[in-house]
């Protein structure tokens, strides 16, 4: 999710600090041009785009698989992208849950390794205080859950699980020096909004210009998880500008953290 809004700026930043950086993206378009911007203003030429679509379990394991080839080195991977729009994936799970969180999730799994063997390495999830209103029923995972408002439940129930990820991932990397932070970044003026519905962007489309963040603002609080030291004993915590904050009770449900972990294994087929 490194083509634009909170990515775009977090990568550029890493790059600055002369990081070698990967824009792993969908549209091939945007993510060749958005690397190419940073390369041209940072002097980085080791800012590179890479095909990654999240709704496609297919494309994750091909990614997975030419990056394994092609980079020898991961230390940090930031799992950044999201959706807010309904819609049903190739592989026949809801849109906002398999891009925010079950492509996320088979990504992180199938670069583990790598990550372990260039420990000290670092895990960040973009999560989002919306985590407080969902709700995970494990019998009907994936799927979009019935109302009114369907979208908006299933865009909190992915940042749910963006936050139980964080947590259970922390716990079974215990040892390895492979940490994890889940991260809201505040409310940023970002493309999330172009999923709104109709009748509400004449609302919400102000607002956001008037009050929201901007996309380097937001970036601030992942790059400081991504590249802060002392971090380590922290692994695990949600965190906010503000620094590590309590997230809301469902976050902190440790044997949910781990049936989410466990049914997220089965639905991408781990």
């Amino acid at each position: 999710g490194g083509s634009s809004g909170i990515g775009a700026a977090t990568a550029l930043e890493l790059a600055r600090c002369g990081a070698r950086v990967i824009l792993a993206t969908r549209d091939a378009v945007r993510g060749e041009a958005a690397a190419s911007r940073i390369r041209t203003e940072t002097g980085n030429e080791e800012v590179q785009f890479m095909h990654l679509n999240l709704a496609s379990l297919r494309s994750v394991r091909a990614f997975a698989s030419t990056f394994l080839h092609q980079e020898p080195h991961l230390h940090l991977l930031i799992n950044n992208a999201g959706v807010s729009a309904g819609g049903t994936t190739e592989d026949s799970f809801s849109l906002p849950f398999q891009v925010n969180h079950l492509g996320h999730f088979l990504l992180t799994q199938l670069l583990l390794e790598r990550l372990r063997s260039c420990a000290p390495s670092r895990v960040v999830i973009v999560a989002s205080s919306a985590h407080c209103a969902g709700r995970l029923h494990l019998k009907s995972l994936g799927r979009p859950p019935p109302g009114l408002f369907s979208t908006f439940q299933d865009y909190c129930d992915s940042k749910l699980a963006n936050v139980l990820h964080a947590r259970e991932l922390a716990t079974r990397e215990q040892g390895t020096h492979v940490t994890c932070y889940a991260v809201h970044p505040g409310f940023v003026n970002t493309a999330l909004f172009r999923h709104a519905p109709l009748w509400l962007k004449p609302l919400l489309l102000p607002l956001a210009w008037l009050l929201f963040l901007d996309a380097s603002e937001g970036a601030q609080v992942v790059l400081d998880c991504a590249t802060q030291d002392g971090l380590e004993p922290l692994s695990g915590r949600y965190f906010t500008d503000c620094g590590p904050r309590q997230p809301w009770p469902a976050g902190r449900d440790d044997r949910l953290a781990r049936a989410l972990w466990e049914a997220s294994e089965r639905l991408v087929g781990l």
